[in-house]
C-alpha cells in the first residue's frame, strides 16, 4: 500500500525525459522519396531535371523552367507490412493501409522579354509516413528487460521510496518497483533483485513479445521562388512549414517459460502510449546549369528542420510475481502525463543537413512532336550524425541547462553515422503518352558494422498529357531493412529484432496548365 500512495504522488511530477530517444532523431531524415506520381516514378531523382511542383521538396531551382501556371493534385494510397526476426524467430506482422497525399499545389510562371523568367509555387506534401506495425517475439535464455530498470535503479542511488517520485526516472523503472519486478533485499539495504533474472539464473527460459504499433507523419507547406537567366541559369530558393504528428503504441511481455510455479515470477507486461506533434521550418536553396539542350547540372543544400515539439507520455505495467510480498498479480495504475497539461514537455529538434548533387541527359534535347525522353539520377549525402536535441528558452529568452540533453545527442552522434542516397530514374514519351522507370537506396545510418539497415524503392508508372491536361499514374514499391532493440542494457550485449518492412504506394497526379 505505501508503494501504491508514493507512486500516485508521482503523477504530480514531469515525466522523466527519456520519451526522447535517438531513434526519434533518425526518424525524421531518413524516409522515402516523396512527390508526385512523375517524380516517384523516376526514383524522386528530380535535383536537375526541373519542370515539376516537386521541386520544392528536391532542388528549388526546377520552378524556374515552368513559363505557365499549373494546378496539380497527387492522392495516393498507401499498404504494407513488416517481417521481423527476433532470437530466431521469424513472424510476419499486420498489415496497415492508408491515404496519403503527396504533393499537390500550384505554380504560377511569369516570363518576360528580356530572356529571364521567375516562378511562384505554394505547394504541401506528406514528406515523412510513420504508419507502421511490428510484432516480434523469442525464447530469450541470456537477459532480460527488467534488467535495463535495475540499471536505471541501481545507478541513481536512491532508495524505492525516493525513485517512486523522482521525475528523472523512467516510467518503467518506477513502475518495475511498485509491482516488485525489482525490489532490493534486506528492507531495502541490499542488492537489487531482478525476478526474470533469478528464472534465467535457475537455467530457465524467458518468452519475450513486443508489439509496436505507429502512425502519423510530417505534413510540410512549401513557398518557392525560383528564377532563369538565358534559359541557361536556373536558381531557387524554398521555404517549408513540416507538421509533425507521431503516435506510438507499446506493448512489451516477458514469460517464464521454466514451467517453475514457484520462483517468485510468472509474467509482466509494460503498455506505453507515446504522442509527439509539433511544427518546424526549414530552408532549401539550389541551382541549375544547362550549357545546353542536352545536359542539365543541378546542386542543392537542404538545412536542418528546426522542430519545436510536445510530448505526452503514459504508461502501465502488470506483474505477476506468484506471492512474492504476498500477492500475485500487482498493477501499477497509469502514469500520465498528458492528465496534467502542465506536465506536457517541450523541447526543440534539429534533423539532418541534406546536400545533393544531380545530373540529366535529355533527348533528343529540343521539344518535339514526336519521341524524347531522358535518363536522370541524383546523389544526396545526409549528415545523420549532426541531429541534435535540445530545451527551449524560457519566455524572456534564456536558454536552460541542457546537460541532460548532452549524453542522448553524444548518443546520436557515436551511433548513427552519415549516409549517401543514390536516385536514378528516366522516362520515355512517344507523344501523349510517357512511360517511366526509376528507383533509389539508401545506405546503412548506423555506425556499426553489425547493425544491417539500408531502404530500396522501385517504381514505374505512366503518364499522359494533351491540350494542357496530364494524368500521372505510379506505383512505387518501397523495402526498409531496420532493426529495433526491445531494451537496452550497459553491462550485456543487446539483443534486438530485425525488420524488413514492405510498402507499396499507388499515387495518381493530375494537373492542369492555365
Amino acid at each position: 500500500m505505501k508503494r501504491f500512495l508514493i507512486l500516485c504522488l508521482s503523477l504530480l511530477f514531469i515525466f522523466s525525459l527519456q520519451a526522447q530517444l535517438p531513434e526519434d532523431a533518425l526518424r525524421m531524415s531518413y524516409v522515402n522519396p516523396s512527390g508526385t506520381a512523375r517524380e516517384q516514378a523516376i526514383g524522386g531523382a528530380m535535383g536537375s531535371l526541373g519542370g515539376d511542383i516537386s521541386a520544392n521538396y528536391v532542388n528549388p531551382a526546377g520552378l524556374a523552367f515552368y513559363k505557365t501556371d499549373e494546378v496539380v493534385f497527387s492522392p495516393g494510397w498507401a499498404f504494407g507490412a513488416s517481417h521481423t526476426g527476433y532470437l530466431t524467430n521469424n513472424m510476419k506482422s499486420p498489415s496497415v493501409n492508408q491515404f496519403l497525399l503527396s504533393t499537390s499545389g500550384f505554380v504560377i510562371g511569369m516570363p518576360n522579354d528580356q530572356d529571364k523568367n521567375t516562378a511562384f509555387s505554394i505547394a504541401v506534401n506528406q514528406s515523412a509516413d510513420f504508419n507502421g506495425h511490428i510484432v516480434y517475439q523469442g525464447k530469450n535464455s541470456y537477459s532480460s528487460a527488467a534488467e535495463a530498470y535495475a540499471e536505471e535503479f541501481n545507478a541513481s542511488g536512491l532508495s524505492i521510496d525516493e525513485a517512486l517520485t523522482n521525475p528523472g526516472i523512467s516510467y518503467g523503472t518506477r513502475m518495475a518497483l511498485y509491482t516488485y519486478l525489482i525490489d532490493t533485499s534486506q528492507g531495502g539495504l541490499g542488492p537489487t533483485v531482478v525476478q526474470p533474472v533469478n528464472v534465467l539464473n535457475a537455467g530457465g527460459l524467458l518468452g519475450q513479445r513486443t508489439d509496436i504499433t505507429t502512425s502519423g507523419g510530417v505534413t510540410e507547406i512549401t513557398l518557392g521562388l525560383a528564377g532563369a537567366t538565358h534559359d541557361k541559369w536556373y536558381y531557387g530558393a524554398s521555404i517549408g512549414i513540416p507538421i509533425m504528428n507521431y503516435r506510438r503504441t507499446l506493448q512489451y511481455t516477458e514469460t517464464d517459460l521454466s514451467g517453475n510455479t514457484n520462483n517468485n515470477f510468472a509474467s509482466y507486461t509494460y503498455t506505453e502510449s507515446y504522442s509527439s506533434g509539433g511544427v518546424g521550418v526549414n530552408a532549401r536553396l539550389g541551382a541549375i546549369f544547362r550549357p545546353n539542350l542536352n545536359w542539365r547540372i543541378g546542386l542543392a543544400i537542404h538545412t536542418p528542420s528546426a522542430y519545436s515539439i510536445t510530448d505526452h507520455l503514459s504508461g502501465a505495467m502488470v506483474t505477476n510475481t506468484e506471492g512474492y510480498h504476498g500477492t500475485d498479480s500487482i498493477k501499477s495504475g497509469t502514469l500520465d502525463a498528458a492528465a496534467n497539461a502542465g506536465n506536457s514537455l517541450d523541447y526543440d529538434l534539429y534533423t539532418a543537413w541534406h546536400f545533393l548533387a544531380s545530373g540529366s541527359y535529355i533527348f533528343p534535347g529540343e521539344v518535339t512532336q514526336g519521341k524524347m525522353g531522358f535518363i536522370t539520377a541524383d546523389i544526396e549525402y545526409v549528415t545523420n550524425k549532426s541531429s541534435s536535441f535540445s530545451l527551449p528558452a524560457d519566455d524572456n529568452g534564456n536558454i536552460p541547462d541542457n546537460s541532460y540533453y548532452a549524453p542522448l545527442n553524444n548518443t546520436i552522434k557515436s551511433f548513427y553515422t552519415n549516409n549517401f542516397n543514390f536516385r536514378l530514374g528516366g522516362e520515355y514519351k512517344a507523344d501523349e503518352i510517357a512511360f517511366r522507370l526509376g528507383g533509389s537506396y539508401s545506405t546503412n545510418p548506423y555506425s556499426s558494422p553489425d547493425l544491417k539497415s539500408n531502404r530500396i524503392t522501385v517504381g514505374g508508372g505512366l503518364g499522359y498529357r494533351k491540350k494542357g491536361i496530364f494524368i500521372d499514374l505510379t506505383y512505387v514499391e518501397s523495402i526498409l531493412q531496420d532493426v529495433n532493440f526491445p531494451y537496452s542494457l550497459s553491462e550485456k550485449d543487446n539483443v534486438y529484432s530485425t525488420v524488413k518492412q514492405y510498402t507499396g504506394n499507388l499515387i495518381l497526379t493530375i494537373g492542369i496548365k492555365l
